[in-house]
């Protein structure tokens, strides 16, 4: 979602920081097997409705503890308990499961066709690419060299942990974001 953001209204980005993601084009345009038994997900979300939601609804925590300790490539331990629950209270909402859900379909329904039809084109605000050292993405992807051509200006930095480490290393993911914001702070545009 940041990445077209960035790229369909340049005027009111300033900086955007993208984690453990690469484009949509070429995570969909690189279906070799590890990258479909490790992002599986990507695929089932994007079902039409109702049947993810309905999957999903009949064991909202085999799920969605199937992704955090899996692909996810995190443990109970790397998330404050109240944040897990959290997550876990959230996760039995049928309004954030169809979001979820719609965000996977519209990645490959909409996001897909307008990165093809736009190839070549760079978000022109300051990039941060953060990534996990554990994660499927670090083991699959060169995260960087994905986002390369793709970006004006760009950082990229590895975390340690999977998917989920803004939950397992919130104080370092916290300072690269501080330091990436001080290398290029905002700026506002005078009227």
């Amino acid at each position: 979602m940041a990445h077209r953001l960035a790229l369909d209204h340049p005027a009111v980005v300033a900086s955007v920081t993208l984690m453990d993601i690469v484009p949509t084009a070429v995570m969909l345009g690189d279906l070799r097997r590890e990258v479909a038994q490790s992002y599986w997900h990507w695929f089932f979300l994007a079902q039409p409705a109702p049947f993810p939601e309905r999957m999903i609804e009949a064991n909202p925590d085999l799920f969605y503890e199937t992704c955090l300790f899996g692909w996810g490539a995190a443990g109970p331990q790397d998330f404050d308990a109240e944040q897990l629950a959290a997550y876990r209270a959230s996760w039995h909402d049928a309004k954030a499961i169809a979001g979820g859900c719609n965000d996977y379909r519209a990645a490959l329904a909409v996001d897909l066709a307008d990165d093809l039809a736009e190839q070549g084109r760079r978000i022109s605000a300051p990039a941060l690419i953060l990534y996990g050292t554990a994660g499927a993405m670090a083991k699959l992807y060169d995260l960087p060299a994905t986002w390369a051509d793709r970006c004006t200006t760009m950082d990229a930095r590895a975390v340690p942990g999977g998917h989920f480490f803004p939950d397992s290393a919130p104080v370092e993911v916290t300072e690269q974001v501080a330091a990436f914001l001080g290398r290029h702070p905002f700026t506002p545009v005078s009227e």
